[in-house]
């Protein structure tokens, strides 16, 4: 019997894994009107529709372009409307006025994917091994960009004065009992950390490296909802002792009384892409800065994890597991499991919500950006950010890893970013 040689299976997976994921792009912009996907709600969120072009502008620059003789851009202004930051690539429109690129509209920008695809399939077979190595990071790429999809999307209709829902509330039991919080001990003395080799790993996620951990513990869920409703109740937002000093003045400054998206008009409600929906108390608390997380920590007694600690208890869990992104449709953060038993460990490392921890977005020891355009990828933001781990309800199935490294500035909230408590021991 015979069988496909190893290089030829794995490229059939890529190919594969390339269809499934523009695919589900497709898929959640579904929804959207014109304007819906046109529309620029803060400097930080980018329009859909310019998520929708900028992925194929992607595909097409790195691979198309670069690797295929003869081919010739859908239109020669995406670049300049879809470059993201990559310098090597010249100038670029201002990211603060994408939501002014009212033309091409969302159907030419729909014409202009399906363009993208056609070419990246009818040239596959054909593709160098170091053009299939850049479509796989763009694949990973534009996995990165769904998620930013749904979070800047969920800040625009956050903004409308009619709270619209993009999907039906998900059929989810609300207010289930809180899993109780138990403490974890963490390992210690010298651990191996960051990639390993052998699959795909965004560069800054390596080298491989050794630390020294001390003892410590790690919470063995997120902090729930109901649980900052405390920090809520005993005046957390009012007591400059529990907050760092920047978070203080970003609180003061900006008016912070509660996580983003929460209103009360009674009892406490939260804006999903489901739209407005009480509060579950059980579920992780969901859209909180650095600043925040840090504080609640403090005035809990305790504090947050390093990206060590974190990733090495997380090293042997399923990545695949937890309440992730499989399709488009409304997603929230999940209650933990009330049934879980003393000796069952970490629960919600995967998935649900984005958990920060209190280690800098840094280079790894020995860590070098790749060549080309492709180098400023990661490297170039190494400086006041802030790493989280595990993924979300927003982060596709497959996407995440123990060592992967997402990062944001300490004052950002509008992705699904929550927290695990730790303590030393």
């Amino acid at each position: 019997m015979s069988s496909q040689p190893i290089c030829a299976v794995r490229n059939a997976a890529l190919l594969d894994d390339f269809q499934q994921t523009r695919a589900l792009t497709f898929a959640l912009a579904a929804p959207l009107s014109d304007a819906d996907a046109t529309v620029q709600s803060m400097e930080d969120a980018s329009p859909s529709k310019w998520h929708m072009a900028h992925t194929s502008w992607f595909f097409e620059t790195f691979i198309l372009r670069d690797h295929v003789a003869g081919y010739q851009p859908f239109d020669e202004n995406f670049a300049f409307l879809f470059n993201s930051y990559y310098e090597a690539e010249g100038e670029r429109h201002d990211r603060c006025q994408r939501g002014m690129i009212t033309r091409p509209s969302l159907d030419e920008v729909r014409a202009y994917r399906a363009h993208v695809d056609s070419a990246i399939t009818a040239h596959f077979d054909a593709l160098p091994d170091d053009a299939l190595t850049l479509l796989e990071l763009g694949v990973h790429h534009e996995q990165q960009h769904q998620e930013l999809f749904q979070t800047d999307i969920l800040h625009l209709l956050s903004r409308n004065p009619l709270k619209p829902a993009l999907w039906p509330t998900p059929r989810r039991l609300h207010n289930a009992a809180t899993a109780p919080l138990r403490w974890i001990e963490g390992k210690s003395g010298i651990v191996d950390l960051g990639h390993d080799g052998g699959s795909f790993a965004y560069d800054c996620e390596g080298p491989r490296h050794q630390m020294l951990l001390t003892p410590h513990a790690l919470a063995s869920r997120c902090v729930t909802n109901g649980e900052w409703k405390e920090f809520l109740a005993a005046g957390g937002y009012d007591e400059p002792r529990h907050w760092l000093s920047d978070g203080w003045a970003w609180v003061q400054g900006n008016n912070i009384r509660a996580p983003l998206y929460w209103t009360q008009d009674g009892d406490w409600a939260q804006f999903g892409n489901d739209g407005m929906q009480p509060i579950d108390d059980a579920a992780p608390v969901c859209h909180v800065s650095l600043y925040e997380a840090d504080a609640f920590a403090s005035w809990a007694g305790a504090r947050l994890p390093t990206e060590p600690e974190w990733e090495s208890a997380a090293a042997a869990l399923d990545a695949h597991s937890g309440n992730q992104l499989d399709a488009a449709g409304a997603i929230r953060p999940a209650p933990a499991r009330t049934s879980a038993k003393a000796g069952d460990g970490l629960a919600q490392m995967f998935g649900d919500v984005w958990e920060w921890t209190g280690s800098a977005f840094r280079p790894y020891p020995g860590f070098k950006p790749a060549e080309g355009a492709v180098g400023e990828y990661n490297g170039k933001f190494m400086s006041g950010q802030f790493v989280l781990k595990g993924g979300s309800c927003a982060t596709p199935r497959g996407h995440v890893r123990a060592c992967y490294r997402n990062f944001f500035y300490p004052h950002q909230r509008w992705q699904y970013t929550g927290v695990r408590l730790a303590k030393d021991i």
